[in-house]
């Protein structure tokens, strides 16, 4: 298994890891789970696949494992009436139509220093989601971040308890016909405490 770190447009040359990454998407959230998310070419797309984006993508060959997206939550995103920032903070100021408001305590941050990382997915019976995480906190260390937030189901949380990270929560468990999910936080680690 590699691991592919892919910031657009400058690591144009492997924008078929990161289609192989949002057919993945589609595959496991749109036909497996049935959310009611946009398909386009049988591609799961929303508005922060952006060139403000870094894609965390594991794979072999071609064959892509698992994946997720990284963004800055100092992000804005769009220029007319609606501009966006990151999922979670767009969720909690009411701004994704199906999304539960209430998914953190307090104003989730906008800084340079905290990204956030969403649309994790794997296919099943592989170590990749950890290597997923593994490389994400590698790249963050490279950027100086400080913290990451994720939005995930629950067992997410236990996934990063069990590779030496220290979530917190944000906000409550919530819910919509997607399913349950928890907006948490993680500190970056500065020293070799990640265990994949």
């Amino acid at each position: 298994m590699e691991t592919t770190v892919i910031e657009l447009p400058r690591d144009f040359a492997h924008y078929d890891l990161v289609r192989g990454f949002l057919e993945l998407r589609k595959r496991v959230f749109i036909d497996d789970m049935a959310w009611s998310l946009v398909e386009v070419s049988e591609l799961e797309f929303e508005q922060y696949d952006t060139f403000k984006a870094v894609y965390i993508i594991v794979h072999e060959g071609d064959e892509i494992l698992a994946g997720a997206r990284l963004l800055p939550t100092n992000t804005s995103i769009g220029t007319g009436r609606m501009k966006y920032s990151y999922m979670i903070k767009d969720a909690h100021d009411g701004h994704l139509t199906g999304m539960p408001s209430d998914l953190c305590f307090d104003s989730p941050p906008k800084s340079d220093t905290v990204w956030e990382l969403t649309r994790l997915v794997s296919k099943p019976k592989t170590n990749a989601a950890k290597l997923v995480l593994f490389e994400a906190n590698n790249f963050l260390r490279r950027q100086c971040a400080k913290t990451c937030l994720f939005l995930a189901p629950p067992a997410f949380l236990r996934l990063a308890k069990s590779m030496g990270f220290s979530p917190q929560r944000l906000g409550p468990i919530v819910g919509n016909e997607d399913g349950r999910f928890l907006a948490f936080s993680c500190d970056v680690v500065y020293a070799d405490e990640v265990q994949v």
